[in-house]
C-alpha cells in the first residue's frame, strides 16, 4: 500500500465560473479552514510514501497569495514535487500583472483556455458576464510572456454555427504565427467532452456529427473515434463486459470542501463518494480507496455493458460520443435511474 503514489486535490478556495460543461459537477463555493490542507495531508501519510498536494481541483491558483500558496503545496507534498500542468486561472490572467510571470518560473509553457463559442454563448456558458473578453485579454497576457495560448472548444448543437466565426478569429488575431515567433506552438481544437457532471445535462444538445462544420473537422480532437449513439447501442447491446473504473499505477482523490472524498473517475456525485475525512475512519476511507469499495463501483461490477445500452441507451439517437464518454454516460445514467 505505502508504495502506491497517491495526489491529493483540493478544493480549499473555490471557483470563480459555474461552467455549464464542468464535468465536476458544481459545488458550493468556501473558503477551507486555515489548516486543513496539512490536516488532510497528515491523515494519508501513514498510509502512503509518495503524495502529491494540490490546493485547488477547479481553477487553479484561485487564491491572492498563489506564489506562496504553491511553495506550500510543494512542503505539504511528500516525496513528491506537485507538477504543473497546462492549466491556469484565466480568471486571474486578466487581472493580475505578475501571474503569468508566475507561470513562466514555474516552468508553465502553455496554458489551456476554454471557449464555447463567440462572446454571448461564452458568457452564458462560464456562467458570468466578461468571461469572453477575459479569454482575450488572458491569451495577449500569455503571448507577452511567451506562454503558448490553447483554445479548447466545446461543441454542442447549440453553438456549432458560431465555431467557425471563432477559428477566424485565431487566424485575424495572428495566433500561430505569433506562437511561432517566440518557438510556441498555437492550437486550437474541437470536441463534445464528456457527458457527466453538469454535462450530463447537456445532452439534449449534444452534437450530431453529420452536423459538425466541415472546417472544424481538421481541428476536431479524436474525430475518426466519435460515433453516433445508435452505432454504439447496436455494438454493445449483447456486450457481456463491464464498465468498472479503476486505479492502476497511482491514485488521485478530489476532497470537497466538505470534506467528501471522491476518486477522479467521473463526476462528484453522492453515488461516487467515498466518505468524508471528518466524520469517517480515516483506515476505513483508505480501505475503501485501496479495494475500489463505494457503491458507485459495487454496482458496475454487477451490471454487463450490454445491460447499461439496453436499460439506459437510445437506439435511435444520433448524438455523437467517444467510447469511454458514453460508456461513463450509460454507467451514471443507471446510477441515477435505477440504483
Amino acid at each position: 500500500m505505502k508504495n502506491k503514489p497517491l495526489t491529493l486535490a483540493v478544493d480549499l478556495y473555490g471557483c470563480p465560473n459555474r461552467c455549464l460543461h464542468c464535468w465536476l459537477s458544481h459545488m458550493p463555493n468556501r473558503t477551507m479552514e486555515p489548516d486543513a490542507d496539512r490536516w488532510i495531508v497528515d491523515q494519508f501519510r501513514p498510509y502512503f510514501d509518495q503524495i502529491s498536494f494540490f490546493s485547488w481541483l477547479r481553477e487553479p491558483d484561485f487564491c491572492p497569495d498563489y506564489r506562496a500558496r504553491w511553495e506550500r503545496d510543494k512542503r505539504l507534498s511528500v516525496n513528491a514535487v506537485p507538477p504543473r500542468f497546462e492549466l491556469a486561472s484565466f480568471w486571474r490572467l486578466a487581472r493580475d500583472p505578475e501571474y503569468a510571470s508566475f507561470l513562466k518560473e514555474v516552468g508553465v509553457n502553455c496554458v489551456q483556455l476554454t471557449f464555447f463559442g463567440m462572446e454571448e454563448t461564452t458568457d452564458r456558458y462560464v456562467g458570468r458576464a466578461g468571461a469572453f473578453q477575459e479569454l482575450l485579454k488572458a491569451t495577449e497576457v500569455l503571448l507577452a510572456h511567451a506562454i503558448s495560448p490553447r483554445w479548447q472548444v466545446f461543441i454542442n448543437e447549440d453553438n456549432k454555427d458560431e465555431l467557425p466565426a471563432l477559428l477566424r478569429l485565431t487566424q485575424t488575431l495572428r495566433l500561430p504565427a505569433r506562437c511561432e515567433a517566440f518557438g510556441g506552438t498555437f492550437r486550437f481544437f474541437v470536441h463534445p467532452g464528456s457527458c457527466d457532471g453538469e454535462n450530463r445535462k447537456l445532452y439534449p444538445i449534444r452534437i450530431i456529427k453529420a452536423h459538425i462544420p466541415e472546417i472544424l473537422i481538421p481541428y476536431f480532437l479524436n474525430y475518426d473515434a466519435l460515433l453516433p449513439e445508435k452505432e454504439w447501442y447496436e455494438k454493445w447491446k449483447k456486450d457481456p463486459s463491464h464498465v468498472v473504473p479503476h486505479n492502476t499505477d497511482s491514485i488521485v482523490l478530489y476532497v470537497a470542501g466538505n470534506y467528501d472524498l471522491f476518486f477522479n473517475f467521473t463526476h462528484m456525485r453522492p453515488e461516487w463518494r467515498i466518505g468524508n475525512l471528518k466524520t469517517d475512519p480515516i483506515n476505513e476511507l483508505v480501505r475503501r480507496v485501496m479495494e475500489e469499495d463505494i457503491p458507485a463501483l459495487r454496482i458496475a461490477r454487477n451490471i454487463t455493458l450490454g445491460e447499461l445500452v439496453s436499460r439506459c441507451g437510445d437506439p435511435l439517437s444520433e448524438r455523437a460520443f467517444e467510447k469511454e464518454d458514453y460508456q461513463m454516460y450509460l454507467l451514471n445514467r443507471h446510477l441515477e435511474t435505477f440504483a
